[in-house]
């Protein structure tokens, strides 16, 4: 497993701080947040990703994904296109997509599946151009992902060199199958782990909580990855909104230590 994190929350730090910041967390890269606001954005991919991975590779770091805006759900877009674009010329290898969400006024659950496939006919196209994977991500609430069960209604069928799973954890305890089991059923897919843990609070909702303090079971979830050799990235989520960046980097280190400490626990 290699270890990176998510640059969401390192929002307002240029790309050299963002390295500074990963360093001093021990994670080996990034899962970069390209989207408006941010250092590499839509619409400067093009040049400044490929500059931001060549920056990243002289500091002894790596880009193995990007996040895209929750809005990315169609191939035929040029800022989607631009984007995988960059990739494929930055050699990032998986790509996170947008969201697509359930709603009882739009056909039923089954003609949304349908075109949800056909899109990802077109995403698959791209991917097997530029040498970059799709990666649907389990997100709980109305997400046509949110668990193993329902992002294999996507993704069954699809090149999992071209169209994987990115399977969170934190997610998968608020709205899906037992740990192990949740890995099981998408594995053939795994490209992806995002590391956070999650909980419901009374009153209702969701909320980030430091990894050991919600309701994943992280012992199972390392071990069964452990199990599987899986090589894929994992990434630190590390969602403390609401922080200062300083914090979310402390918190984050705090993150990478517990998991650490766990591989170690169980003997990887």
């Amino acid at each position: 497993m290699k270890h990176i994190m998510f640059t969401k929350h390192l929002e307002g730090l240029d790309v050299a701080g963002i390295m500074d910041a990963l360093k001093s967390v021990g994670v080996a890269g990034a899962d970069l947040c390209v989207r408006p606001g941010y250092p590499v954005n839509p619409e400067n991919a093009d040049t400044q990703l490929p500059a931001a991975a060549k920056q990243f590779a002289d500091e002894g770091l790596s880009i193995p994904l990007v996040t895209t805006p929750t809005s990315f759900l169609d191939p035929k877009d040029p800022d989607v296109q631009r984007v995988y674009a960059a990739c494929g010329e930055a050699g990032v290898a998986n790509l996170k997509v947008g969201y697509w969400h359930w709603s009882k006024e739009d056909g039923g659950y089954w003609a949304q599946v349908d075109r949800i496939r056909e899109a990802l006919d077109g995403f698959q196209a791209l991917s097997a151009k530029h040498g970059v994977r799709t990666c649907l991500h389990n997100h709980s609430g109305t997400s046509m992902g949110l668990n193993s069960s329902a992002v294999m209604n996507l993704v069954k069928g699809f090149d999992p060199q071209h169209v994987g799973v990115f399977a969170d954890p934190g997610h998968l305890s608020i709205v899906g199958e037992p740990i192990d089991m949740a890995l099981d059923i998408v594995k053939d897919y795994l490209a992806v782990m995002s590391f956070k843990d999650m909980m419901r609070p009374p009153g209702g909702g969701t909320r980030v909580v430091r990894m050991g303090h919600g309701f994943v079971d992280w012992e199972t979830a390392v071990s069964t990855l452990t199990e599987m050799n899986f090589d894929g990235p994992v990434s630190f989520h590390s969602e403390y909104s609401g922080e200062p960046v300083d914090t979310v980097i402390d918190l984050a280190r705090i993150d990478v230590r517990f998991i650490n400490d766990l591989r170690q626990k169980i003997g990887e």
